[in-house]
């Protein structure tokens, strides 16, 4: 997901976003450890996705605050 589509989402979608990625990232993690996760670079993506998710929270929390 882009960012982008991600400040089009509403905050909840963004919160179950997180939850779903962060289900994936303990999968990931598994699976490395268990030496079956082809591409290792899919940890850190997810977790970039989901620290891009939780800013787009706190910016969309910071302009409901100030309108």
């Amino acid at each position: 997901m882009k960012l982008s589509e991600m400040r089009e989402k509403t905050v909840e979608e963004l919160k179950q976003f997180i939850v779903d990625s962060k289900k994936q990232l303990l999968d990931a993690r598994i699976k490395k450890s268990m030496h079956k996760l082809e591409n290792t670079a899919e940890i850190s993506k997810t977790k970039r996705l989901v620290a891009q998710a939780k800013t787009v929270i706190k910016e969309k929390e910071i302009e409901v605050k100030n309108a």
